[in-house]
């Protein structure tokens, strides 16, 4: 065994930081007896080439410098003290933990019994105590050293209201990608590779949101099944982007690929949002595996029962709950955040279940340390905010209820337009509400119509084409007995699911997901479109793939003419968003008499008349949103128009044709865009007419110019 020279070292920055003639180690643990560093010379090696206790605490972060460390070295770490479940302690320095800050891991965790801190199948089951040594089976650590050549390239920081969200997963976007080399497709490589990038600019979107990236961990009954936990809602490393999507093998190689997607998506305008799990980690439960933070600090990371430390709180539904209350565990979090923000330049952050984040002793607090110190924050203040504003606890659903600088994924939003395209009795007055921004959710707080996220699906439930293809859920593959995953039906199929050759099926289906894209793409807030929706992707009814990491999950590319008419509606449907500043205002509307004498929004009945009171209440749901371009704000040209310009969109949910009227002082007309599956080569369409036919379960909007009146 080599030794190295020692030193004191620092309590700060946490996990490994690189200084001339080595590095500075650090990590927290208020409760351990003894903590001690081992080095490894490969990922795979059963016992450390070096080991070095840390001596030195300073408020409860153990430290030490090393001499002779370099980028690449690989670690990890044991950690002595009392092994109490009862009370909430279980370490157990059999167990090689992984940093809480590692840069990178070396690769994916071997399951196998050594791994739990207590002896499997005894009867006192966690109360036992495991002997076993794990460090085969468990990746290891690496040293990274965080410099890198950004080029100067700038983030491309659009604006709220001139955000298109492209939700998506690495490996799924590109593995079947016919453009994307093989050696990258999956990876941070392929998702930014020439092909990929000319896809993007050409869809419109502005940013993507990627489902996670921090190192996950693959849940043991999902293995033992042959099945993974793909889509990455298992974190067991906060720094730590996985290794599963690189085409690098080194750790090194692993962040910089990274770093290399991040500027590549920048200088071509395109932000990246990163889904988080703050929430929990990969651990589970008390019969969970030592992996981190267990073994490093139990007592600390976790929230535990009042009653009996041996158990966990579980708001989120994986066994475990992080304790966002402790400082600790916050810093913990702010520092992942800045790593990312700073280091990788993120753009923002999707917190899942982010209610859990915001809980204090108990309820969802919205004056809560977590939510106090993001906002006083003065780098991740500045990025894109979103929360997921819920999770399985008591209280925990809080859409709207959260503060300003935050956005909120709106599962109102989603729920409203559903209901309004396929069911009864109509919900117009909540559907009008949802359509132009939630007001009623987030302007009493002075948040802006940005604050609303607006889709219509997502990675958690049925593609857009699923929706409209199949009547149930059929989630056989994921071995749960098709029990788990959302009732989210709103098909009504004529009794026929899935591929049918049935012209008059087909011709609906794809008229609903126009009509359902023409909605989200017209609304007022920050549209999400989940990836692959725009070319009738399919998960042949699955609506909780979170397991199938296979073709079930994977993007076709090969869709057919069918998919290449959906993709160029989608992408021509983007470019009216982002050409029409009416349909991305940063106000709310108010509904009142602007300018010219018509109102800034108003909603009509099919045949021209502005809807009565009773209006709203009947049972026909076809209706006409006129969108007015009302001053500077929505009409540019240093504010001097010649003409001004109005947006109908034409909704008609029914089963049966419907006639509209246009505004009768609109002087020219034309569509720009409907649901008509064959209609997309003739856009826009001339209009010598005041009459518009509206097939059913379809849409359409029509542009109307007015002479400006001074």
């Amino acid at each position: 065994m080599s030794q190295r020279r020692t030193q004191i070292g620092s309590p700060y920055p946490q996990g490994v930081t690189l200084e001339d003639g080595g590095a500075n180690f650090a990590v927290y643990s208020e409760n351990a007896e003894k903590v001690t560093l081992q080095l490894f010379d490969r990922p795979d090696a059963a016992e450390a080439s070096e080991e070095y206790e840390l001596r030195e605490v300073d408020d409860y972060v153990w430290h030490t410098f090393l001499s002779g460390v370099k980028s690449g070295d690989l670690y990890g770490y044991r950690v002595d003290g009392p092994y109490k479940p009862t009370h909430g302690l279980r370490f157990n320095s059999n167990k090689l933990l992984l940093d809480p800050y590692a840069r990178a891991l070396t690769g994916s965790i071997d399951w196998t019994n050594d791994l739990f801190g207590y002896v499997i199948g005894s009867e006192q089951e966690d109360m036992s105590f495991s002997s076993t040594d794990d460090t085969k089976w468990i990746p290891k650590c690496a040293v990274i050293d965080n410099s890198f050549d950004w080029r100067g390239v700038r983030r491309p920081r659009h604006n709220w209201n001139s955000t298109v969200i492209y939700e998506t997963h690495v490996k799924g976007l590109t593995f079947r990608h016919p453009g994307v080399e093989a050696s990258a497709c999956g990876t941070y490589r392929g998702l930014s590779s020439p092909s990929m990038i000319s896809y993007f600019k050409d869809l419109g979107i502005t940013a993507l949101e990627l489902m996670p990236v921090h190192h996950r961990v693959d849940n043991k009954d999902l293995v033992q099944r042959g099945l993974s936990n793909y889509w990455g809602y298992n974190t067991i490393g906060f720094f730590a982007p996985d290794v599963r999507y690189s085409s690098e093998r080194s750790p090194a190689g692993l962040v910089n690929e990274f770093k290399e997607m991040v500027r590549t998506l920048h200088e071509n305008g395109i932000e990246v949002i990163l889904d988080v799990v703050y929430n929990h980690t990969g651990e589970g439960n008390h019969l969970g595996p030592t992996l981190s933070f267990r073994g490093i600090d139990n007592s600390v990371y976790y929230r535990l029962a009042q009653d009996n430390r041996r158990y966990y709180v579980d708001f989120t539904g994986t066994g475990n709950t992080l304790n966002a209350r402790h400082p600790q565990v916050l810093q913990l979090i702010m520092d992942s955040l800045r790593y990312w923000a700073t280091e990788m330049r993120i753009d923002g952050f999707r917190f899942d279940l982010a209610s859990t984040l915001a809980r204090e002793l108990y309820a969802v607090d919205r004056l809560s340390s977590f939510l106090d110190v993001i906002h006083q924050d003065p780098v991740i203040s500045g990025l894109k905010l979103i929360a997921e504003p819920w999770d399985v606890g008591p209280g925990g659903y809080q859409v709207g209820q959260f503060p300003i600088h935050w956005a909120e994924w709106n599962g109102k939003y989603r729920d409203s337009v559903r209901h309004y395209w396929t069911r009864t009795p109509n919900n117009l007055g909540e559907f009008a509400t949802r359509f132009s921004g939630s007001s009623d959710l987030y302007a009493a707080n002075g948040r802006k119509p940005h604050a609303s996220i607006n889709y219509v699906t997502s990675h958690d439930g049925f593609t857009i084409n699923d929706l409209v293809s199949y009547n149930q859920k059929h989630n056989e593959a994921n071995l749960e007995g098709n029990r788990d995953g959302m009732d989210d039906n709103i098909s009504h199929n004529m009794g026929v699911e899935g591929e049918t050759d049935d012209p008059e099926i087909n011709t609906l289906r794809q008229r609903r997901i126009r009509s359902l894209l023409i909605t989200l793409l017209s609304s007022h807030g920050v549209p999400m479109l989940l990836g692959g929706d725009e070319i009738g992707r399919t998960q042949e009814g699955n609506n909780n793939a979170y397991c199938q990491d296979n073709e079930t999950s994977w993007y076709n590319w090969d869709t057919g003419e069918k998919g290449r008419k959906l993709l160029e509606f989608t992408r021509r449907m983007i470019r009216i968003r982002m050409n029409y500043h009416v349909l991305r205002r940063r106000n709310f509307f108010q509904g009142t008499i602007v300018s010219g004498g018509v109102k800034d929004i108003a909603w009509f009945t099919p045949d021209g008349k502005e809807m009565s009171e009773q209006d709203w209440h009947t049972e026909n749901k076809a209706i006409g949103i006129l969108l007015s371009a009302t001053g500077i704000e929505e009409i540019g040209n240093g504010g001097e128009p010649v003409s001004e310009e109005d947006l109908m969109i034409l909704l008609n949910p029914g089963s049966g044709a419907v006639e509209f009227t246009v505004p009768q002082y609109w002087y020219s007309q034309e569509i720009l865009i409907d649901s008509e599956p064959d209609n997309q080569p003739r856009y826009p369409i001339q209009m010598d007419w005041k009459k518009v036919t509206v097939n059913s379960s379809g849409a359409a909007i029509i542009r109307g110019r007015r002479k400006h009146q001074s």
